[in-house]
């Protein structure tokens, strides 16, 4: 589902990473521990085509990122990527049922009951007529991660998604990704500082300065 050779990324004449590697089955969930500013995040969007890197090799689900063009890469995300922003980025003029059904409208499969399930996976039965306003900033993680997941992408990338979470609420999220990897054949990359949010991943790995992974 995703293989990386050599990946670096700069900015101007600083280096965000280089030299990373990581290969990425379907039916695997992996955390990706990190300090802050070593590039995780950018890392994420590297791998979900919203940045290019400068260096390596990048495929996802057999797509050579390098070569691919902007029409390419969005096809891509729209069909087989859920992404869950580390800043929600639900959009504030649709209503919560909306947005989480936003991804089956682009993909030409509308789908009201799977919207109505996936909001119920996630704690938020009864609140799709809501407005984004009206919910908690856990709520609206929530409603990220119910969209990432609702049209069942073949990879799921997560950037701090329990962030905004207590801790009970937080074991439900995880346990719906990793449903997702396990029961619909997935693969998740999960970007966490939580110890106990990695201690649900299948792999651990650590992105350190130097943009080498490491088993953590």
């Amino acid at each position: 589902m995703l293989h990386i050779q050599g990946l670096g990324k700069r900015y101007g004449d600083v280096a965000v990473f280089h030299d990373v590697c990581l290969d990425l089955q379907a039916g695997e969930f992996v955390a990706l521990l990190g300090e802050s500013g070593v590039g995780k995040s950018t890392l994420l969007n590297c791998i979900a085509g919203l940045d290019r890197a400068d260096q390596g090799r990048l495929v996802v689900d057999g797509v050579d990122l390098a070569l691919a063009d902007d029409d390419t890469r969005a096809r891509l995300r729209r069909a087989r990527l859920g992404f869950v922003f580390q800043a929600f980025h639900v959009l504030p003029h649709l209503s919560v049922a909306e947005n989480v059904a936003l991804p089956l409208l682009l993909l030409g499969r509308p789908d009201a009951a799977r919207v109505d399930r996936m909001l119920a996976a996630v704690g938020l039965a009864g609140l799709g007529a809501r407005q984004p306003a009206q919910l908690s900033g856990g709520q609206l993680q929530r409603v990220a991660i119910a969209r990432a997941c609702v049209h069942r992408p073949g990879l799921i990338l997560a950037d701090e998604p329990t962030g905004n979470l207590d801790p009970t609420t937080a074991e439900r999220v995880l346990d719906l990704l990793r449903a997702q990897v396990h029961g619909a054949g997935a693969a998740c990359l999960l970007v966490t500082h939580s110890a106990a949010a990695a201690a649900r991943a299948d792999r651990v790995l650590r992105l350190t300065p130097a943009g080498i992974f490491r088993s953590a």
